[in-house]
C-alpha cells in the first residue's frame, strides 16, 4: 500500500512539473486558439438562420400561433399547452450563441476585424435582440454579456437602443473600409448589407409607431432617406440558403423522419378566397389523390380530433419549403415594400402608400415563383385585394400575413401589432379562446437572475402567454 502512494505522489509532482510542457505538446499547430471574423461570421448567419426557421422558434410554435401550419398530431403546441421549457432555444442561442459571438468580432482591434466586419456584427447582433425583445417583451440589452445577472430592459428601451445601433452600424459600412469573407449571405458586397440595415431601422420604426409616433416618424425618414437606400429588389432579400444534408433547411431534415404538421386551413381557406396563385407554392395535395384539391388542417384541435381528419387527405406544407436547399428569407423585398406603404399611409415619408401596397405583393409573388404578368395583374386587380386606404391595416396586414408565409417570429409579430387577419383560437385551446401574444421567459431566468426577472415581470406584467407587450397597443 505504502509503495502504491508513492507512485501516485511521485506521478501527481511529475505532472504538475511538466503540465507546462503537455500545454505545448497538445497544441495543434495547424489550429489557431484566437477565433476569426470570418468563421465566427459565418457560423452566426447558419446559426441564426436555424434559430428562426428551426421548429422550436417557427413551426412548433409562431406558425401555428398565425395559423400558417397546424398540428396533425402531437398538438399540444398547437393548443398552446406549453411550458416555460418550450421557448428556451430562442433565448439560450440568442445571448449564448449569436449575441456572444457577435460581441466578439465587434471588440476585436481593428487587425482583428475591419469596421465593415464590426458594422455587420452590429446589424447581426440588433436583429437577434429584435428577435429576442418581439418574442419576450423586456430582455438584458444594455448589460447583456457583461454582467452574471444582467438587468431587463424594457421593450421601449430596447427599440430605441437598436435604432441608435443600426444607425452607428450604418457609419461603420463602406466600400472602402475592407474586404469580409465568410458572408454566407451577400458574399460581402457592403452595399446590400446598408440596405438591410436601413431596412432593419424601417421594420423598427414600425414596431414603435402605436406608441412613440414622433420617434417612429423620424426614424422612418432617417431610414429611407439614407444614402444606402433600402431592400429594393428580390437580389437584395436577406435570406440563407441551404444546401444538401447535414447542411439542409431545418423544415426539410424535420420532414425527413416526422408526419405531424400540415398547413393551416386558414391559410388555405384564405388563399382560395382571393384566388391566390401562391396556394401551389405553399401547400402539397393531399396524398390521396382522390381529394383532388388543397385541404388544410384545423388549428387548436385535440390528438384525436387532428388525427381524424386524415393524413392522406390533408395537404402538406409546400416543398417550396421543405427541400434540402429552400432559403431561409429573413428580411424581404416585400416586407420593405409593405412597410413604405404603412409609413407613407401613416404620414410618416412620400410616396404612394397604394402602389407601395401593389409592389410589395408583386415582389412576394416572384418571390414565389410567380412571375405571370397577367397572372399577377388579375391578382391585384380583384376587389378583395384592392387597397383600401380607409384601412391601410386590414389590406397591409392581410398580406403582409401571406407573404410572411414560413417566416414566423415576424408573421407572429405583425400580426399582433397591425390585428389583421382576424384569427380565432382552435376549439381545444388552453387559454380562454385567446391565442398566445408572447413567448414564457426561460424558467432558468427565474433561479439564475432572479432579481432581475421579478423587476421585469413588476413592470410589463405576469409571464404568462397572454400578456400583451408594450408595442402591442389593441
Amino acid at each position: 500500500m505504502l509503495k502504491k502512494l508513492t507512485y501516485i505522489t511521485l506521478f501527481a509532482l511529475a505532472f504538475g512539473s511538466c503540465s507546462d510542457a503537455l500545454d505545448e505538446i497538445n497544441k495543434n499547430p495547424n489550429a489557431t486558439e484566437t477565433p476569426l471574423a470570418p468563421y465566427l461570421l459565418t457560423g452566426t448567419l447558419k446559426q441564426g438562420a436555424d434559430l428562426y426557421w428551426g421548429d422550436a422558434n417557427s413551426f412548433n410554435s409562431s406558425l401555428l400561433f398565425v395559423q400558417h401550419w397546424a398540428k396533425i398530431q402531437y398538438t399540444e403546441p398547437d393548443r398552446y399547452d406549453v411550458s416555460n421549457t418550450s421557448f428556451t432555444s430562442l433565448w439560450n442561442t440568442g445571448y449564448a450563441t449569436l449575441i456572444t459571438d457577435l460581441n466578439t468580432i465587434i471588440n476585436f482591434p481593428e487587425a482583428q476585424a475591419n469596421p465593415n466586419y464590426k458594422g455587420i456584427a452590429l446589424a447581426l447582433r440588433s436583429w437577434t435582440f429584435l428577435l429576442l425583445t418581439d418574442a419576450y417583451g423586456s430582455i438584458p440589452y444594455k448589460e447583456a454579456g457583461q454582467k452574471v445577472t444582467p438587468a431587463y430592459n424594457t421593450q421601449k428601451e430596447v427599440y430605441t437602443g437598436l435604432l441608435e445601433d443600426l444607425k452607428f452600424a450604418q457609419s461603420l459600412l463602406g466600400a472602402s473600409n475592407g474586404a469580409v469573407t465568410g458572408d454566407l449571405v451577400y458574399k460581402g458586397d457592403i452595399a446590400k448589407w446598408k440596405k438591410f440595415v436601413n431596412s432593419l431601422r424601417l421594420r423598427i420604426a414600425l414596431r414603435i409607431s402605436d406608441r412613440e409616433p414622433a420617434l417612429a416618424k423620424q426614424a422612418a425618414i432617417e431610414a429611407t432617406s439614407d444614402a444606402g437606400g433600402v431592400i429594393n429588389s428580390n437580389a437584395d432579400t436577406f435570406k440563407f440558403t441551404y444546401i444538401s444534408s447535414p447542411q439542409q433547411n431545418p423544415a426539410s431534415l424535420w420532414f425527413e423522419t416526422r408526419d405531424d404538421f400540415r398547413i393551416s386551413k386558414t391559410m388555405v381557406d384564405k388563399l382560395y378566397e382571393l384566388a391566390d396563385p401562391r396556394l401551389p407554392v405553399f401547400a402539397q395535395l393531399p396524398s390521396d389523390a382522390s381529394v383532388g384539391k388543397y385541404v388544410g388542417g384545423a388549428n387548436g384541435l385535440s390528438n384525436s380530433d387532428a388525427n381524424n381528419q386524415g393524413f392522406a387527405k390533408t395537404s402538406k406544407p409546400g416543398t417550396y419549403f421543405l427541400t434540402s436547399s429552400s432559403p431561409a428569407v429573413i428580411a424581404s423585398h416585400a416586407e420593405t415594400l409593405f412597410n413604405l406603404s404603412e409609413a407613407a399611409a401613416r404620414g410618416y415619408i412620400s410616396g404612394d402608400a397604394a402602389q407601395y401596397y401593389r409592389d410589395a405583393i408583386r415582389a412576394s409573388l416572384v418571390q414565389f415563383g410567380i412571375t405571370d404578368a397577367a397572372a399577377i395583374t388579375t391578382y391585384l386587380n380583384q376587389p378583395s385585394v384592392q387597397y383600401d386606404p380607409s384601412n391601410y391595416a386590414k389590406s397591409i396586414g392581410t398580406q403582409k400575413w401571406i407573404a410572411f408565409f414560413g417566416q414566423g417570429l415576424d408573421a407572429f409579430t405583425e400580426w399582433r401589432r397591425l390585428d389583421y387577419p382576424v384569427l380565432t383560437a382552435g376549439p381545444n385551446t388552453v387559454l380562454d379562446g385567446q391565442i398566445p401574444s408572447r413567448f414564457f421567459y426561460p424558467g432558468t431566468e427565474q433561479s439564475l437572475n432572479g432579481n432581475s426577472y421579478q423587476a421585469a415581470i413588476k413592470e410589463q406584467g405576469r409571464d404568462v402567454l397572454t400578456t400583451k407587450l408594450w408595442f402591442d397597443v389593441k
